[in-house]
């Protein structure tokens, strides 16, 4: 689904949970936990809460997973996203989550100016990432196809998040900042016909947020959300004890921790050039955080970058962010944020703390 920085399964973030349940003599039954694994935005999923009689809103989670892929897929055909795509430059109309999710990315683009750019998408479709590693298992012989400089430049003339045009019902243009309200309309209007849209930069952030909401108004207070490499906590263990959460190490096998972190209450989110990638004869890593100034893999200093943040949406839209600044304008941008950390990892596996 989201083709554009997407986080894997397994690659990023791992949750580090000895068992499924509380026990204790204090402990009653609700606050065992229950869990539920499933597969969505072209990656497993797993929420737990901890309250064992609510299954029905553990699996009401899943039934809001499969809305949201419906609004935000680029690939689904007849999502509200393909129909951006596929609208030949007129306006389409669009529901409050994805104007909201829109917004916010348009938001993101902006504050980066321009170097987290949601128009990527033609760039990313050319390299097709994920589509070359899946040919390279299948056929031994397979050659990696890398796009020609003219190809991708191109590709870049079309690639301009301010030809993205978010309005209201009444034709009137809405700003990055402006309240979106539930009761009005909102359309989407690509100015350049060439343009198309993918929002896996932040999407996964916008769901984990929403999910995080519902379980809070159905009385759940202590809980994980786990979409690939977007962890959200919803406040601590049941006993008042942190969760533990490792960070994936780049490269490594399955389950290889590189470090962990213990938090409450707080949305870790991890991006890096390990998650989805190909390696050519020479050695050469292409992966799929693409430099939207040259439309190649961004090369840097950088393995990965793990934001802590109170939002999703926005560890989702910084780490990678991050990711493509390097590690000394990264750790500049990150400490110039209030309430906002971030772990670096640099290609000799040292992890560097923002604070």
């Amino acid at each position: 689904m989201f083709s554009y920085h997407i986080k894997c399964f397994l690659i990023g973030l791992l949750l580090l949970i000895a068992s499924a349940t509380i026990t204790g003599c204090s402990r009653t039954a609700s606050a065992k936990s229950i869990s539920k694994t499933g597969f969505a935005f072209d990656t497993v999923i797993t929420i737990t809460i901890y309250d064992a009689h609510k299954s029905d809103v553990l699996n009401q989670c899943f039934t809001l997973c499969e809305q949201y892929e419906s609004l935000f897929s680029a690939t689904l055909e007849g999502s509200e996203v393909w129909q951006i795509n596929h609208a030949d430059g007129k306006r389409t109309a669009v529901s409050y989550d994805t104007a909201s999710l829109i917004q916010a990315a348009l938001y993101y683009c902006d504050q980066s100016q321009g170097v987290l750019d949601l128009t990527l998408r033609p760039v990313a479709e050319e390299w097709d990432i994920a589509g070359q590693m899946k040919q390279a298992d299948e056929h031994a012989n397979y050659r990696y196809y890398i796009p020609s400089e003219q190809t991708l430049t191109t590709l870049l003339s079309h690639v301009d998040y301010k030809n993205v045009i978010l309005s209201d019902q009444d034709g009137y243009e809405v700003g990055y900042q402006d309240t979106l309200s539930k009761d009005n309309r909102y359309f989407i209007t690509l100015m350049d016909t060439h343009s198309t849209i993918d929002l896996g930069f932040i999407a996964k952030g916008y769901i984990a947020d929403c999910l995080k909401a519902y379980l809070l108004s159905e009385g759940i207070e202590n809980g994980i959300i786990s979409l690939g490499g977007n962890v959200l906590l919803i406040g601590a263990k049941p006993d008042g004890a942190p969760f533990t959460v490792g960070i994936q190490k780049p490269f490594g096998a399955a389950n290889e921790i590189l470090t962990t972190i213990q938090e409450n209450d707080i949305s870790v989110v991890s991006s890096g050039c390990y998650e989805r990638y190909f390696t050519t004869d020479e050695n050469e890593i292409y992966h799929h955080i693409f430099d939207a100034s040259t439309g190649r893999p961004v090369q840097n200093d950088l393995l990965g970058v793990t934001i802590l943040s109170d939002s999703s949406v926005e560890g989702d839209a910084l780490s990678t962010y991050c990711y493509l600044l390097g590690l000394e304008k990264g750790l500049e941008y990150v400490r110039s944020l209030d309430n906002i950390e971030a772990l670096f990892v640099t290609k000799d596996y040292t992890v560097v703390p923002s604070s």
